[in-house]
């Protein structure tokens, strides 16, 4: 399967990262971040309507509760 746009020109299932000037996935590459960290500046960023008020926050705090759990003896 091949095809002429770029694939960070675009994105299945929404549009929720396509409004930023550079998009989380080429941030979280370029700083060369984790997994963890790359899921928290995920849910930072995107709004979707069908998401309710505090399930966001939930998702960034379970994230941040996983790396303090899971990476703590890493460094």
């Amino acid at each position: 399967h091949t095809s002429v746009l770029k694939a960070t020109d675009k994105q299945i299932g929404g549009k929720h990262y396509k409004n930023f000037k550079i998009q989380p996935i080429e941030f979280i590459v370029a700083n060369n971040l984790d997994f963890i960290q790359g899921n928290i500046i995920k849910y930072c960023l995107r709004e979707k309507p069908s998401e309710k008020p505090n399930e966001k926050w939930d998702k960034i705090i379970h994230y941040a509760e996983l790396g303090k759990e899971l990476l703590k003896n890493k460094k």
